[in-house]
């Protein structure tokens, strides 16, 4: 980021924000020459994995991070630029949900869905120990799912390597100099976690991945599976 842009932005925002509490106005990750509301704000997602079921069920097995906690990116709103981390633990309440109802769908279109926390096809949980931190997702798919049949070759091909998920904001704070929020709690309950083709922050990336040498791998190593502004919003980690 622009110090300078940087430094005006935060002066406009302590000017007219009535206090650290409230929610980022006109959130998004493009930058303000962009038409608003049609920038979808993605995240990279961190080791995406495509690989065969370890079973002989004949479904595909989906891996990423759909979010990254402790990193910042760069946001905008309407005074400019400022930086927005999600805390570690800003999952913990809404995964707790026994009602969780949130699914896997392809750049946040909701009929494109191909698994779900409601049918078992889709398991949530947060990495808060780890060297990465952050939202983890694994998807059972079904091959014979036409949108499966579409975005699987792309993951293979290592064209499509993000990810990012839609939410809503519960609790959150600016920092003293008004240049970064910290997202500290959100609600993901009918929301989504999505596949997407670019995300906004940088700071980590994706990986296709080989099926054969997975499949492999899985067979040695099994991977353990382990109110202002309410309206669901796309964030990028």
């Amino acid at each position: 980021m622009d110090p300078e842009i940087l430094a005006q932005a935060a002066a406009q925002r302590a000017a007219r924000t009535r206090g650290h509490a409230d929610r980022p106005s006109q959130r998004r990750s493009a930058e303000p020459q962009s038409t608003p509301g049609t920038w979808t704000p993605g995240m990279r997602a961190r080791s995406i994995e495509v690989r065969a079921a370890a079973d002989e069920s004949g479904l595909l097995r989906f891996a990423g991070f759909a979010s990254v906690t402790g990193q910042g990116y760069e946001m905008w709103d309407w005074a400019g630029p400022y930086t927005e981390l999600v805390t570690p633990g800003a999952f913990a309440e809404s995964l707790a949900r026994a009602d969780l109802d949130v699914p896997l769908v392809l750049q946040h279109q909701d009929l494109r869905r191909i698994a779900r926390t409601t049918n078992g096809t889709l398991q949530l949980r947060e990495v808060v120990d780890e060297d990465t931190t952050g939202l983890w997702v694994e998807a059972d798919l079904d091959q014979s799912d036409v949108d499966v049949a579409y975005i699987v070759p792309k993951l293979r091909a290592g064209l499509v390597d993000e990810m990012s998920f839609k939410f809503q904001i519960t609790k959150g704070s600016w920092s003293s100099d008004w240049t970064e929020y910290h997202i500290e709690s959100v609600n993901l309950h009918r929301g989504d976690v999505a596949i997407v083709g670019y995300g906004a922050n940088p700071l980590t990336t994706g990986a296709g991945l080989d099926e054969a040498r997975e499949r492999q791998a899985k067979r040695a190593t099994p991977v353990p599976m382990t109110d202002a502004d309410t309206k669901l919003r796309t964030l990028s980690i």
